[in-house]
């Protein structure tokens, strides 16, 4: 059986969907991924969509939406994506703390930097 891996973030929009989306489309034959966070917006952010669209073809919207942890398998791996705006509680602890940069409102090139610093940490999990 494959384990559960779950990235959380506060709002569940933007780092952790983007790590379950390249989770999946790069390891998804190795482990499941979720994503969920301890507050959820009315969608996902949508630079994150466009740019996942644009560097790996991948069209989070159909599949992903912004959820809460109660929503999810309880997960064999938490990563928390950072801490920079509070760190929710999930009734265990984190497994690792990838301390990414919220790029939310930002350029895309802080975006992709944020998306290239998640790839590689999902491809050396």
């Amino acid at each position: 059986m494959k384990k559960k891996i779950a990235f959380i973030c506060v709002h569940n929009s933007c780092r952790s969907q983007m790590a379950e989306a390249l989770g999946r489309h790069l390891r998804g034959d190795e482990f499941d991924f979720y994503s969920a966070g301890t507050e959820t917006k009315p969608q996902i952010n949508q630079d994150a969509v466009r740019l996942m669209k644009e560097l790996y073809g991948i069209d989070m919207e159909p599949a992903q939406y912004s959820k809460t942890v109660d929503k999810i398998p309880k997960p064999d791996i938490a990563i928390s994506m950072g801490c920079d705006v509070g760190c929710p509680f999930i009734g265990k602890a984190f497994d690792d703390d990838w301390g990414l940069p919220d790029p939310t409102g930002k350029s895309d090139a802080i975006f992709i930097a944020v998306i290239r610093q998640i790839e590689e940490r999902i491809r050396n999990l």
